[in-house]
C-alpha cells in the first residue's frame, strides 16, 4: 500500500506540473509520514537528514564547477576556433559542416561535459554557418543537438558524477575512462547519418564556394581550446588533482583564455556568467537532495525489494531483462531529463544489477547513453531545445531529420550493450 501510494503521488505530482524535485521530495515525505502513522513528526524527522545526506557528497561538488566551465567556454570564443580548425582539416564540401560540428561538441565534450552547454556554444556558431551554406535549420538543429549528447559520455562528465555518488563501487576516474570510447563511437554513429542525409538531398550547395581557413593559422588560433582536455584530463591521470579539484582547474584555465588570450570575455561578464551558472547548479543540487528523499523512502518503506523480486521471476532471461530495462530508460529519457532519470532509477536498477552481477561501471555508461539518446529525442529533449531557439524553428519541424540520428545512436548504445570491452577495456588498462 505504502509503495503504491508513493508512485501514486509523485506520478500525481509530475502529471499537475509540479517540478520533478519537488515531486520526489513530497512523494517521499508523505510515504515516510504514512509508514509512521503513530508519530509521524518522529518519523518525518528523517526528511531534512536524507535532505542534507543525499547533498552532503564531495563528488558533488564538481557539478558547480563543471557548469560554470560550460558557461565560461560557451562565452570564450574557443567554439569558433575549433571549428574553423576542423573546416581547415577536412575542407568544404556537400557533407562537411555537419562532420565538423558533431566533432567539435565532442571535443567540448572533453572541456565542459554539459550538453545544453555545449549545444549552445556550438549551435550558436555552427546554425548560422550551415545556413549560409544551404542547410536547412531543422537539419541544422536535428546535428548540434545530437552532436551535444555525445558531451555526457566523453569525460569530464556531470551524468558519470551523479552516478558515482548513487552507486557505491563506480568511482568517478574509472567512469570517465569508460565513457571516452563509447563516446567516441556515439560520435562517430551520428556522423553517417548526418553526412549522408547532407548528401542524399543535396544540402549545403553553397559550401563547397566558401572559403577554407588557412591550416597553421587555425591551428594556432585553436591552441589554447586543444590544450584544454589534455590539461583537464592529463592532470587527473597524472595525479595532480581529483575530479573535482579538476573542474575548478578548467575554471581558471577556461578564464584566463577568454578574459587573457581571446579578450572575449569582459569583468562584467563574470557577473552574467556566475549568475547562470549558479541558477543551474542550484536546480540540479536541489533535486539531488531531494531526490535523497524519496529513496530514503524507497529503501527503508520495502519498496524495492517486491519491485527486484517480480522483475527476476518474470520469466525473462538475463538478457530479456535488460532489453527491457533499455527500453524503459529510453521511454522515460523522451520525458524526463538525464538527472532525473538518475535520481529516481538507479535506487530501483542498483538490486537487478547485483542479481545479474552486472558491471556497475559498464552499466553506468549503458544507462548514461540511453540518457544521451533522450536529451534529442523529442517530447523533452533538452538539447533540442536549446538547438531549436537558436535555428529559430519549432522543434516538430525537426523530426525527420533527428529521427536517423537517434537511430544511429541507438545502435552505438546496443553494440556496447553486446560488447561490454567497448566501456571496459580502457579502465582496466588504466588500473581503475
Amino acid at each position: 500500500m505504502i509503495a503504491t501510494l508513493l508512485f501514486v503521488v509523485f506520478l500525481g505530482m509530475m502529471f499537475l506540473g509540479v517540478p520533478i524535485g519537488a515531486a520526489l521530495g513530497l512523494a517521499g515525505a508523505t510515504a515516510i509520514a504514512v509508514a509512521n502513522a503513530e508519530a509521524p513528526w518522529f518519523g518525518l524527522l528523517a526528511v531534512p537528514q536524507n535532505f542534507y545526506a543525499g547533498l552532503g557528497k564531495y563528488p558533488l561538488l564538481a557539478i558547480p564547477m563543471f557548469v560554470l566551465v560550460g558557461s565560461i567556454f560557451d562565452r570564450s570564443g574557443v567554439a569558433l576556433r575549433l571549428v574553423n580548425f576542423a573546416v581547415s582539416i577536412v575542407g568544404r564540401g556537400p557533407g562537411m559542416l555537419p562532420l565538423v560540428a558533431i566533432a567539435v561538441a565532442m571535443f567540448l565534450g572533453g572541456i565542459s561535459g554539459s550538453g545544453p552547454a555545449t549545444a549552445a556554444a556550438v549551435g550558436g556558431v555552427m546554425i548560422a554557418a550551415m545556413a549560409r551554406a544551404g542547410y536547412p535549420a531543422a537539419y541544422s538543429a536535428s546535428v548540434v543537438a545530437g552532436a551535444a549528447a555525445t558531451d555526457i559520455l566523453i569525460p569530464p562528465s556531470v551524468a558519470f558524477i551523479v552516478y558515482s555518488v548513487l552507486v557505491p563501487g563506480a568511482s568517478v576516474p574509472a567512469l570517465f575512462a569508460a565513457g571516452m570510447f563509447p563516446g567516441i563511437l556515439a560520435g562517430l554513429a551520428l556522423i553517417v547519418p548526418a553526412v549522408w542525409l547532407a548528401r542524399r538531398h543535396k544540402m549545403g550547395a553553397a559550401e563547397a564556394d566558401m572559403p577554407r581557413p588557412p591550416f597553421w593559422r587555425s591551428l594556432r588560433e585553436a591552441s589554447w581550446g586543444l590544450a584544454a582536455p589534455v590539461v583537464i584530463l592529463g592532470g587527473m591521470r597524472a595525479g595532480w588533482f581529483t575530479p573535482t579539484e579538476a573542474a575548478v582547474v578548467a575554471v581558471f584555465y577556461g578564464l584566463f583564455v577568454g578574459m587573457c588570450i581571446h579578450r572575449t570575455i569582459r569583468v562584467r561578464d563574470l557577473f552574467t556568467i556566475l549568475r547562470e551558472a549558479g541558477e543551474l547548479s542550484a536546480v540540479i543540487l536541489v533535486v539531488v537532495s531531494l531526490a535523497g528523499i524519496f529513496a530514503f523512502s524507497l529503501s527503508t518503506l520495502g519498496v524495492i525489494d517486491p519491485i527486484t523480486r517480480a522483475i527476476v521471476q518474470s520469466g525473462l532471461s538475463e538478457q530479456g531483462v535488460l532489453g527491457a530495462l533499455i527500453v524503459l530508460l529510453l521511454i522515460a529519457g523522451m520525458f524526463l531529463d538525464g538527472i532525473s532519470i538518475f535520481l529516481i532509477f538507479v535506487p530501483l536498477l542498483m538490486p537487478i544489477m547485483q542479481h545479474y552481477q552486472w558491471d556497475v561501471v559498464w552499466f553506468g555508461v549503458v544507462l548514461t547513453l540511453t540518457v544521451a539518446i533522450g536529451q534529442f529525442t523529442p517530447p523533452m529533449a533538452v538539447n533540442l531545445m536549446v538547438s531549436s531557439k537558436i535555428a529559430n524553428v519549432r522543434m516538430e519541424q525537426t523530426t525527420r531529420w533527428v529521427i536517423w540520428l537517434v537511430l544511429a545512436m541507438t545502435l552505438a548504445m546496443l553494440l556496447v550493450v553486446i560488447f561490454p570491452s567497448i566501456a571496459l577495456w580502457l579502465p582496466q588498462q588504466l588500473g581503475y
